[in-house]
C-alpha cells in the first residue's frame, strides 16, 4: 500500500491507496505519539471487501451495501462507477486522483491539528452526468461510539446532547437552505482521544454517524442532495465544500481548542469594540433624538460603537414592510443619517447599522419593480415567513443588487459596523434546472468576500434570527456570529457553553440585556450578566434610559475591566471549569465563575467551602490571584475559592515568574 502522512501540530493523519488502486483508506489518525493503525482483520463474507474497509471516500459501484459518499448516474441510468487511482500530487495540499468516466480528486490539507477535506468531480465523458449524492468526505473515527452533537431551536440554540450507537446510524442536518437552528454541522466523540467533524457550508446540509457491524464509526458530511440531482456537463467540474476533522488527546476541551485555533487562522486579527445596540430599547420605534439619548448614556459607560437595528429605512414601522427599500427614513432622521453619525462622533461613538439584504417585503417598492427577483417555485405562490419573502440570490442580477446596496451604504455613510441578518429559511425550490442551493451560497460568500476586500475597515456580524447561520463557512467570512436572540443570563450561559464546543470566543457576540429567561427565568445579578457577556465579544442591548446610576456605575466598571483583557479572550486557549470557564494566555488568565443557583446556595445545610480547580497553568510557576499568591500546582489541584455571596466572579490570574 502506498501511504501519505499529513502531520499537524500534535496529531497526524495517514491515508493510503492499496495496490489495486480501487479506493483510498484511512491508515491511522491520532496524536503523533502512539498513532494507532485502523485496520480490519479477518475475511469478509457475503459483501465486497470495500464494504468493510475504512474507506476515505466511497463511490457507488466500488461499495454497495454500506453507506457511500458519491452516487453518479449516466446514460442508461447506470449509477455504478469504478474510478481507479492514477496519480497523487503534493503541493500546498495532497491530491489523490481516481479516474473512470468521472475524474474524482480527493483533497487534503492540514491546518494546525485540523484536516480540511473536499472533493472535485469532473465529467470526462461525452454525455451529461447527474450527481445524486455528493458528500465532502467520510471520516473514519478510530475509537468511540458515543456521538456528541448540538441541537436547538430559535431562542435555545447550541444545546449539548449525545447518543451512543452500538451499531446503526444517526443523522442530523438542515433542509432549510440555511444552516438552521435545529442542529449545528458538528459531530464529535469523547474519550481519552476526542474526534470531531464540522462542515463549512451555509446552505442545506447533512451529517451522518454510522457504526457498522465491525464496530467502526464513520462520519459523513456534505451538502444535501437535490431531489433532481446536480447536472454535470461533459468537461465540467463540481467541487464540494470543505469538511474538517480534528482530534485531541486532551478530550473535548482539547478538540474545541483545535477548532478555535483553526477559526482564528481564517479570521482577521481585530480588536472587538464594545457596542451598544438599540433594538431591545426601541424595537421599530426609531427616533434620532431618542437614539442619541441612548448613545450618550452608552458613551458614558465606555461603549465604543452605537448600532441602529431594524427600522431605520422607509416603510419599516413593523415587520410587514420596507425590506428591500434600503433608503434612510427622513422622518426618523430629520438631519439625515450623516447628521446623526456626526452627532455620534461628537459623543465619541462609531456607528453601526443593521440590514437584512437577502429578504424582501411583499409590499415594498423593490417587490413591485422586480417581481422576477423573488424566489418562487414555478406555478406556485412563494412561501411567506415572518411577513417576508426571499430574493433569488442564485441570480447574478440579484447578487449585484445586494452588493450595490451594501457598497452604496458603506461608501455614502461612515459605517464601521454592519449587522447582517437573515430572519427566515429558504423553502421555495425555485428553478430546479439550476443548482439553487450551490449558487445561493456561492453568491452569499462572493458578497461577503467582496465586502471584506473593498471595505476592510467594516466589522461584520453574521446573524440569522439568532444562531441559524453559524458554521465554518460564515466563520471564515465575518468577524462575529450571533449565537441566539436569547440574551437572558442562565439561558445564555448554556447556549454559550455549547457554542464554544465548536466555535471560538472571538466569534461569539454576547450582550448584556434586561431579558428574562425563556427557559430559566431565575434572576441573576447585573455582575452575572456582564460576566456571561464578557466571556465573548461584549455588547450592551439593555434600555439604558431605565438603568439607575448604580447600574450604570456597575456597567462602567465591567466595561473598563473587559477592555483590559478582550484581546486575551479573543486569542487564548479555553478550558471548561467545574463552575465556569478559563481563558489562558502566555502570562495571564481570565477566569469566570458562575453560581447558577442549582446547588445549596442558601447554606441551609452543612457544606464545605467551595473551591474550583483551574487549568492550563504551569505547575512550577507562581501566580497572583487578586492580592494572593499561589503556586501553579496548588491552583491546578486545589483551585480558587468560590463560596461567597456573589453569584459570579471574574478573576485575573497573572504569572509572577
Amino acid at each position: 500500500m502506498r501511504t501519505w502522512t499529513l502531520r499537524g501540530t500534535t496529531t497526524s493523519y495517514v491515508v493510503g491507496v492499496p495496490a489495486h488502486g480501487q479506493w483510498a483508506q484511512l491508515v491511522a489518525w491520532g496524536p503523533h505519539e502512539g498513532l494507532a493503525p485502523v485496520e480490519i482483520v479477518g475475511t469478509e463474507h457475503f459483501v465486497p471487501r470495500a464494504d468493510v474497509e475504512p474507506l476515505e471516500y466511497a463511490v457507488r459501484g466500488v461499495r454497495y451495501t454500506a453507506r457511500v459518499d458519491l452516487v453518479v448516474s449516466g446514460p442508461g441510468r447506470t449509477d455504478e462507477f469504478r474510478p481507479v487511482f492514477v496519480d497523487a500530487r503534493e503541493d500546498d495540499h495532497l491530491e489523490l486522483e481516481f479516474v473512470d468516466t468521472i475524474r474524482l480528486v480527493l483533497h487534503y490539507r492540514m491546518v494546525g491539528d485540523v484536516l480540511e477535506r473536499w472533493v472535485s468531480v469532473r465529467n470526462d465523458g461525452t454525455d451529461e452526468l447527474t450527481l445524486h449524492r455528493h458528500d465532502s468526505a467520510g471520516f473514519v473515527v478510530p475509537g468511540g461510539n458515543t456521538i456528541k452533537y448540538l441541537w436547538g431551536e430559535w431562542n435555545s440554540e447550541f444545546q449539548q446532547a449525545s447518543v451512543t450507537l452500538p451499531r446503526g446510524r444517526f443523522t442530523i442536518g438542515s433542509a432549510q437552505g440555511i444552516t438552521g437552528h435545529s442542529y449545528s454541522p458538528f459531530l464529535a466523540t469523547d474519550g481519552d482521544i476526542a474526534y470531531g467533524v464540522q462542515l463549512a457550508w451555509s446552505g442545506s446540509w447533512e451529517m451522518t454517524a454510522d457504526v457498522d457491524t465491525t464496530g467502526l464509526l464513520r462520519v459523513q458530511a456534505g451538502r444535501t442532495s437535490s431531489s433532481q440531482g446536480l447536472r454535470l456537463a461533459p468537461g465540467e467540474t463540481w467541487e464540494s465544500p470543505k469538511a474538517v476533522g480534528a482530534c485531541s488527546a486532551e478530550g473535548s476541551d482539547g478538540l474545541a481548542r483545535a477548532f478555535h485555533d483553526y477559526q482564528r487562522s481564517q479570521s482577521r486579527k481585530r480588536t472587538p469594540h464594545v457596542l451598544y445596540n438599540s433594538w431591545f430599547a426601541t424595537e421599530f420605534d426609531i427616533r434620532a433624538e431618542h437614539q442619541l439619548e441612548l448613545a450618550r448614556r452608552a458613551a458614558s459607560i465606555g461603549v465604543e460603537t452605537f448600532v441602529v437595528d431594524d427600522g431605520w429605512f422607509v416603510g419599516r414601522s413593523d415587520d410587514t414592510g420596507g425590506l428591500g427599500d434600503w433608503e434612510v427614513d427622513p422622518a426618523k432622521f430629520p438631519d439625515g443619517l450623516d447628521g446623526f453619525i456626526g452627532q455620534l462622533k461628537d459623543i465619541g461613538l462609531a456607528f453601526g447599522l443593521w440590514i437584512e439584504p437577502e429578504s424582501v417585503s411583499p409590499s415594498s417598492q423593490l417587490a413591485a419593480e422586480h417581481p422576477e427577483w423573488i424566489l418562487r417555485t414555478a406555478g406556485q405562490e412563494p412561501v411567506l415567513v415572518r411577513n417576508q419573502l426571499l430574493l433569488d440570490l442564485s441570480r447574478d442580477d440579484v447578487t449585484e443588487f445586494i452588493w450595490d446596496t451594501l457598497d452604496r451604504l458603506l461608501s455614502t455613510y461612515d459605517i464601521s459596523y454592519l449587522k447582517w441578518d437573515a430572519n427566515r429559511p429558504r423553502l421555495d425550490s425555485g428553478d430546479q434546472r439550476r443548482d439553487l442551493d450551490g449558487r445561493v451560497v456561492a453568491n452569499l460568500y462572493l458578497i461577503l468576500d467582496r465586502l471584506r476586500a473593498q471595505h476592510p475597515d467594516v466589522f461584520v456580524e453574521g446573524c440569522a434570527g439568532g444562531g441559524a447561520r453559524v458554521d465554518l463557512g460564515m466563520a471564515a467570512r465575518v468577524d462575529t456570529l450571533w449565537p441566539s436572540d436569547n440574551t437572558a443570563p442562565l439561558d445564555r450561559l448554556r447556549i454559550q457553553e455549547g457554542f464554544r464546543t465548536g466555535f471560538a470566543p472571538h466569534l461569539m457576540s454576547s450582550w448584556v440585556t434586561d431579558a428574562i429567561g425563556t427557559h430559566d427565568g431565575r434572576e441573576r445579578s447585573l455582575d452575572f450578566r456582564f460576566h456571561v457577556a464578557m466571556a465573548g465579544v461584549l455588547g450592551i442591548g439593555a434600555d439604558l434610559s431605565r438603568w439607575s446610576d448604580e447600574q450604570l456605575k456597575t456597567a462602567t466598571r465591567h466595561i473598563e475591566q473587559y477592555k483590559g483583557f478582550r484581546e486575551l479572550i479573543a486569542d487564548s486557549k479555553v478550558y471548561g471549569l467545574a463552575a465556569g470557564v478559563q481563558y489562558v494566555g502566555a502570562t495571564r488568565s481570565v477566569v469566570f465563575l458562575w453560581e447558577t443557583g442549582d446547588g445549596n446556595v442558601r447554606g441551609t445545610l452543612p457544606t464545605r467551602p467551595r473551591r474550583v480547580p483551574l487549568a492550563g497553568l504551569d505547575p512550577a510557576k507562581n501566580y497572583r490571584v487578586g492580592s494572593e499568591t499561589y503556586s501553579g500546582s496548588y491552583l491546578l489541584q486545589v483551585g480558587v475559592a468560590f463560596d461567597g455571596p456573589a453569584d459570579s466572579q471574574c478573576l485575573i490570574v497573572e504569572a509572577l515568574d
